[in-house]
C-alpha cells in the first residue's frame, strides 16, 4: 500500500479498481456523495453522460459505476469502481470527486480516499485530506493514462461553489434551481472563485518543490512559466520528450555536465506542460533507444544513468530516433498521409552533427506532419541560424553550415503542417534560461493553433 501526498502519482498494478472515499459520520457531520467524471484529452466531458453519481450510477460503457454508500454513525464510505480495461480509448482521465450536503468539507472528520484492487480487496493507494475548509465539492484524485499504463494522482482541489462549480469546470451543463433567500455573507467570508484543475496541479507542483528545498528546479519551472504565459500557454497540456544524440563527438558535452544542465531545462518546460510532471527520454546514435522518463525525483543523475546503460556510438541517425518517437506515441512509425487526432507531443531534439539517413528523416518529418507532433531541433555547433550568446561568434553564413540539412527541414515544403523549428548554439552554457525558454516557444504556439484548426489536436 502506498500513501500519497497531494500532487504525487503512482502506477496502478490492477486493471479493476474501486476508489473509496471514507470519513467519520456522526451528528452534525455533513453527508458526502462520491462522483466521477470521464474526461477526454481536452480535460472535458463529451456530454452529461460522462458524469457518474448517485442519480446516474453507471456510465454507458460500463467502465465506471457508483458502488453505493455505507453510512451511519461512525466510519462511512462512498465509492466509484473503474475498470480501466473497458474505458473507451478517447477517455484520458477519470476524475474522482465528491460533494457535501449540510456543511463544508472542513466539517467532515477523517476524510480520505483509498484505491482498492476490486478483485482482491487489497488497498493499493491511500490519500488523506487534511486541508479542507469551506469547500462543498472536491476533486480527490484521478486515474489517467500514461504511455499505455494507468496511474493514479492525488489531487485534493476544493470548490467553494459546490457540485455545480465542479461539474461546470469539466463541461457538465448544470440547471440552476431557485434557492431560498438568505442573508448575504460578510465580505470577509466571501468564497474565492474556483480555479482550474490544471492550475491547481501547477500550484501543487511548486509547493512540492519548495517543500523539498529544490530551489534549482523550482526556479527553472518559474522561468519556464514566464515564457509560456507570454505565449498564452500558461495552462497548456502536452506530452514532452527529449531526444539526445549519443554519438562519440558528444563526449565532451556529456562529461562537462552541459547536456545534464540542458536536459534539466527541458524538464522544467515539461513539468509545466505534462500532467505527469516528467519528460520521456530517447537516445540515438547508430541505433535508437527509449530511455525511460526524467522527473523531479530522478533528474539529478539521469543523464549519467543514461550513459551507464548506453555507450556512445560511432554514427548519427536522426531517422531511427524519430521512428521510435512516433511509434511510442502513436503506435506506428509507418508513412502517413491522413490526419491523426491525439494529445499534442513536443519533442526537443538535440544533436551536434549531421545524420547518415537524410531520406528516412525527411520521410518521418513528412509523415509526422499529419500527427500532433512538433519537432524542436537544437544543434550544438556552427550554423547560419546560430543564437549563441556571444555576438562575435555568430555564424553569419561564411562557409557551409554544419547543419544545412536541419536548416532545410525547418523550411521543408509539402507538409500537412509546418511541424518543425530549428536553432543552433555553439555552446549551450552560453544561453540564458530565459532566452532558451523563449526559443523553445518560437514556432510551437502557431503550430498548435493550426493543429487545432485542422483537427490534429483533440
Amino acid at each position: 500500500m502506498t500513501t500519497l501526498a497531494k500532487g504525487a502519482n503512482v502506477p496502478l498494478p490492477a486493471t479493476r479498481v474501486t476508489a473509496v472515499l471514507g470519513w467519520q459520520a456522526g451528528p452534525g457531520v455533513p453527508d458526502v456523495d462520491a462522483s466521477a467524471l470521464l474526461l477526454t484529452a481536452d480535460g472535458r466531458v463529451r456530454s452529461d453522460t460522462d458524469f457518474v453519481f448517485y442519480n446516474q450510477p453507471q456510465h454507458p460503457s460500463g467502465a465506471v459505476r457508483h458502488t453505493g454508500k455505507q453510512a451511519g454513525s461512525g466510519p462511512a464510505s462512498d465509492g466509484i469502481s473503474v475498470d480501466t480495461g473497458v474505458v473507451e480509448p478517447v477517455i484520458e482521465r477519470v476524475v474522482i470527486g465528491a460533494s457535501s450536503d449540510g456543511g463544508p468539507f472542513g466539517s467532515v472528520p477523517g476524510l480520505h480516499l483509498r484505491v482498492l484492487d476490486a478483485d482482491s480487496g487489497a488497498e493499493l493507494v491511500r490519500f488523506d485530506i487534511g486541508d479542507a475548509s469551506t469547500e462543498t465539492a472536491f476533486v480527490f484524485g484521478e486515474l489517467y493514462r500514461r504511455g499505455g499504463q494507468w496511474k493514479f494522482r492525488a489531487v485534493g482541489q476544493g470548490y467553494a461553489s459546490g457540485l455545480a462549480g465542479l461539474a461546470t469546470d469539466f463541461g457538465i451543463s448544470v440547471d440552476d434551481e431557485p434557492a431560498a433567500a438568505a442573508p448575504a455573507p460578510a465580505p470577509a467570508a466571501a468564497a474565492a472563485p474556483a480555479i482550474s484543475l490544471k492550475k491547481q496541479q501547477l500550484v501543487n507542483l511548486e509547493k512540492k518543490l519548495e517543500q523539498r528545498g529544490d530551489r534549482k528546479l523550482l526556479d527553472l519551472t518559474k522561468r519556464a512559466a514566464v515564457s509560456l504565459e507570454k505565449k498564452g500557454l500558461g495552462e497548456h497540456t502536452a506530452r514532452v520528450a527529449i531526444c539526445l544524440d549519443i554519438s562519440g563527438s558528444m563526449h565532451r558535452l556529456y562529461s562537462s555536465g552541459k547536456i545534464q544542465a540542458l536536459a534539466e531545462r527541458v524538464l522544467a518546460l515539461g513539468m509545466r506542460f505534462d500532467d505527469d510532471a516528467s519528460i520521456d527520454c530517447f537516445v540515438f546514435g547508430e541505433k535508437a533507444y527509449t530511455a525511460g522518463s526524467m522527473s523531479p525525483d530522478n533528474y539529478s543523475a539521469y543523464v549519467r544513468e543514461i550513459l551507464s546503460s548506453h555507450k556512445l556510438e560511432a554514427g548519427t541517425y536522426y531517422g531511427k530516433a524519430m521512428g521510435i518517437v512516433r511509434k511510442h506515441y502513436f503506435g506506428s512509425d509507418a508513412p502517413r498521409s491522413s490526419p491523426l487526432s491525439d494529445v499534442p507531443v513536443y519533442v526537443m531534439f538535440i544533436t551536434d552533427g549531421a545524420t547518415f539517413d537524410e531520406d528516412v528523416t525527411r520521410g518521418h518529418v513528412m509523415s509526422s506532419s499529419y500527427e500532433p507532433l512538433f519537432w524542436q531541433f537544437m544543434a550544438i555547433g556552427r550554423s547560419s541560424k546560430s543564437v549563441d550568446a556571444r555576438p562575435s561568434r555568430f555564424s553569419l553564413g561564411g562557409g557551409r553550415s554544419e547543419f544545412a540539412f536541419l536548416e532545410g527541414l525547418d523550411d521543408m515544403s509539402g507538409r500537412y503542417l509546418d511541424n518543425a523549428d530549428f536553432f543552433a548554439v555553439e555552446d549551450p552554457a552560453n544561453i540564458s534560461d530565459d532566452a532558451l525558454f523563449d526559443l523553445l516557444m518560437t514556432e510551437y504556439p502557431e503550430w498548435l493553433k493550426q493543429a487545432r484548426q485542422r483537427g490534429l489536436v483533440r
